[in-house]
């Protein structure tokens, strides 16, 4: 009985052995880090890939970092930090004007119109953008597209900048914490903090600035020159799943998005997820297709023009790759 005992331990040893000491296959994904500007549901198609596996379907194991600022995704991506940058267009264009060799190229498109609301300090009733006269707005950092789209909107219907006082001193991840210790009339917030502010009765929201500024690359998907010449690949692949993302939100419901980015947002109940999303659907937020559009390009550049933060504008074709995009 004692032998056969023995015999046991021995062969499960060998086994646990066999087990523990088997070397484990290396996985065939290629490992790609993501540099995304905030997080926010407003980036719903990006998560959906993400979640429903469409990146592993083409081969990709992507990590998402937040890396809050578009200034700092693009210095993420040019120190080989990080491989794709997802953020404002104008970054890239701000870099190539400054002489940057191995500039960084928009090789896809998510979301084509501002994702900020503009969050009011008292309850307002039919808002008008003529309310922000003499009003102090933070409005994000200096040369960032919240702010500079805000500006756009007054200065189209006739409401000149120095008529308002769009505050750019507060860094990104600081404004929903200013305006609640007492800073500002109005605030300029991505979702789901604008909402959260509401729910908490710290403000109310009362546009969209979106809808406000109209169709532009606002936030896309960044590499270097360099990296996209030897990675065509790969670009390719990653372009494809933000595809597949996108094709779910046009083709899905709230309640289905929300259901499959929900993990991503622990802190947000599901039925404000769902509001949130809706939103997000009802101003027309998201592209139908990666391919980004010359008129669009040209009108970011536009908006960054009446902010006086650019001096020239940069070429389309160097600066947008659609190659791995369909029209």
């Amino acid at each position: 009985m004692k032998k056969f005992i023995i015999i046991l331990l021995l062969i499960g040893l060998l086994i646990t052995g066999i087990w523990v000491f088997t070397p484990k296959k290396e996985s065939k994904l290629t490992k790609i880090k993501l540099a995304e500007v905030t997080h926010s549901i407003f980036y719903a198609p990006q998560y959906i890939a993400h979640s429903l596996g469409y990146f592993e379907e083409e081969g990709l194991d992507v990590e998402i970092i937040l890396t809050s600022g578009a200034d700092k995704v693009t210095a993420a991506v040019l120190s080989g930090d990080v491989q794709i940058g997802f953020c404002g267009s104008e970054s890239t264009i701000y870099n190539y004007n400054q002489g940057n060799k191995d500039y960084l190229i928009n090789f896809a498109g998510l979301t084509k119109k501002d994702g900020s609301f503009l969050v009011a300090r008292e309850k307002t009733d039919n808002f008008k953008l003529e309310d922000l006269k003499s009003k102090h707005i933070i409005g994000g950092r200096k040369g960032g597209m919240p702010a500079m789209t805000l500006e756009y909107a007054l200065n189209i219907n006739g409401i000149k900048s120095s008529e308002t006082n769009i505050d750019t001193s507060i860094d990104f991840a600081s404004m929903s914490g200013a305006f609640i210790g007492g800073t500002g009339d109005y605030v300029a917030l991505f979702e789901p903090t604008a909402s959260e502010l509401e729910k908490e009765g710290y403000g109310y929201i009362v546009a969209s600035i979106g809808e406000l500024g109209g169709n532009v690359p606002y936030t896309t998907y960044n590499a270097k020159k360099s990296y996209i010449e030897k990675n065509p690949k790969i670009i390719k692949g990653f372009t494809k799943a933000i595809q597949k993302g996108l094709d779910y939100v046009h083709s899905h419901t709230s309640k289905e998005i929300a259901e499959n980015i929900k993990d991503y947002f622990p802190d947000t109940k599901e039925k404000d997820l769902i509001d949130i999303v809706q939103r997000y659907k009802d101003i027309d937020s998201w592209y139908k297709t990666t391919y980004i559009e010359e008129k669009d390009f040209k009108h970011i550049q536009k908006i960054v023009k009446n902010a006086k933060e650019l001096d020239k504008e940069a070429p389309y074709k160097k600066l947008v790759d659609n190659t791995f995009s369909k029209k």
